[in-house]
């Protein structure tokens, strides 16, 4: 099965879409918007909400989150779309191919970029969020919360592997 748009096709069109991001940074899916991450992320990690789990379709989403002021789009505001379900998440995507960007958190000041999306940062997790909600257990040493640390709200409560 081919792609509609045979420039979002294979290595070149990574190529192309790396070159425009600069370093570090991320972009959607097709290339179109691009964002600008302003130093290193706050944190890196998983989350193992039922939302997450829903928005990314996987059984849980990896994050790499900055202050929201760190993260700009660059390239593309105008396909930019979001969606709020909660009222805690702001979920921003691609309206042209549908790839997701980022959530931003206005309680918390904070915003979550993809893992999958960023380029320029290796993705160093450090903790997994919301265990409690967990369908596919991970055992791989990095500590669990039951849900968010007690700073923003949360119980902070670790909880075995």
């Amino acid at each position: 099965m081919q792609d509609r748009d045979a420039d979002t096709n294979g290595r070149a069109a990574q190529v192309g879409i790396d070159a425009r991001i600069g370093k570090p940074g991320a972009a959607c899916f097709c290339g179109a918007v691009v964002l600008a991450l302003n130093g290193p992320p706050e944190e890196m990690g998983y989350c193992h909400c039922e939302s997450c789990r829903a928005y990314s379709g996987a059984p849980f989403g990896a994050y790499m989150l900055w202050k929201s002021e760190d993260v700009t789009i660059t390239t593309g505001t105008e396909l930019v779309g979001s969606f709020n379900r909660t009222g805690m998440s702001d979920r921003h995507f691609c309206r042209r191919c549908g790839g997701h960007l980022m959530t931003r958190h206005p309680d918390l000041g904070l915003t979550d970029v993809g893992a999958g999306a960023v380029h320029g940062i290796a993705f160093a997790p450090a903790v997994h969020l919301n265990y409690s909600e967990a369908v596919l257990r991970v055992h791989d040493g990095v500590p669990k919360l039951r849900d968010f640390p007690g700073e923003v709200g949360g119980s902070g409560e670790r909880v075995a592997e």
